[in-house]
């Protein structure tokens, strides 16, 4: 799955060519944070009243898609209330005592971000209940009949968690957040405002129609926008005057295979698979899988999710099926035979 990740310019997923950019594209502070406005506008709130009150923040969730922001938001909370961020994820704390020595070396209303906390394992997370509820560790000394429990007290402190699986998390981990926020995907427009931010930072001249064009097709995920920025950018440099324009990034973008829905060639090949072998569907996951070479999983977590979520792929009790726009998307008459299928959609 990561080889997917890695080959995909429109992947949301975190991948090492992200990492040289995206830090320093992260904005810091709620005022040049762009987008999911009902989001800011509540943290803003939550945030001014916990000043105000000389209290930590209560602990926060943020959900949704990947590369939406949730790890930036989190850096932002420890900025607005001037404190620390210790950052982890969920599979780098193996055991308990990984959580305690993170806990207790955590200063008076620090931010602790765990990012993918469903992926927490059962014993940590046991670990954290009392941390979040009481700001207090227990800890077991010794083991059998002589073993004891002691209770360190930890600074009151405010957890940050991130998922793309809300529906993971256990009720008691879930229950214990305070603030649960949904991070939704951008609007054109508002990828629009980020790629031109991030061409100032990054000294590269952009058009507002080359910023538009490159925001179209980025599935409404800030990291993709910024990653086909940089893309667009050498094409600029090589095939142009080094100025983005409109002409430049439909350039850049249709070179890359990736077309003005944000679909890139993996994702055509898989409809059209579909709909040449097996007349649209219902067909199966795992014939899917034999058909294009993919492993099963890969198309369930990789391919599908965006799919779904424009429309062109749905899931019956029989197997995935094409809807009627896809084919429409894809220049591909729809069978007669295949009318039945599109009143589901």
């Amino acid at each position: 799955m990561a080889e997917a990740f890695e080959e995909r310019y429109v992947s949301a997923e975190f991948t090492a060519r992200d990492s040289d950019i995206e830090a320093s594209l992260r904005p810091r502070l709620m005022r040049d944070y762009i987008g999911q406005d009902k989001v800011k506008e509540n943290l803003e709130i939550y945030i001014q009243a916990a000043i105000g009150r000389g209290e930590s923040l209560d602990h926060v969730l943020l959900y949704g898609p990947p590369g939406l922001g949730k790890t930036t938001l989190a850096g932002i909370i420890a900025n607005e209330m001037n404190v620390n961020l210790r950052v982890t994820s969920g599979p780098a704390i193996e055991k308990q005592g990984d959580l305690a020595a993170l806990l207790t070396n955590l200063n008076e209303g620090d931010v602790l971000f765990i990012d993918e906390i469903h992926r927490l394992n059962r014993s940590v997370e046991e670990v954290l209940y009392p941390a979040m509820e009481d700001n207090a560790l227990d800890i077991i000394i010794g083991k059998g009949p002589s073993a004891r429990s002691i209770r360190l007290d930890l600074p009151k402190f405010t957890l940050v968690g991130a998922t793309t699986r809300a529906g993971q998390l256990s009720a008691p981990l879930r229950d214990r957040f305070g603030v649960v926020l949904r991070l939704e995907m951008y609007t054109p427009e508002q990828l629009s405002q980020i790629v031109t931010r991030s061409a100032g930072i990054l000294g590269i001249e952009i058009e507002p129609y080359g910023a538009l064009e490159i925001a179209a097709r980025s599935r409404g995920t800030p990291r993709i926008a910024n990653r086909l920025l940089k893309r667009a950018r050498d094409f600029a440099d090589v095939m142009g005057d080094g100025v983005i324009t409109e002409e430049t990034a439909d350039l850049a973008l249709s070179r890359m295979e990736i077309d003005h829905l944000g679909l890139d060639a993996i994702d055509r090949r898989l409809l059209t698979a579909m709909i040449r072998g097996y007349n649209g569907g219902p067909v199966g996951l795992e014939t899917i899988a034999a058909a294009i070479g993919e492993e099963a999983v890969t198309i369930e977590d990789v391919y599908e999710p965006y799919l779904m979520q424009i429309g062109f792929l749905g899931r019956t009790p029989r197997g995935r099926v094409v809807t009627r726009a896809a084919y429409e998307h894809l220049g591909i008459a729809v069978p007669e035979d295949g009318a039945k299928q599109q009143t589901l959609f």
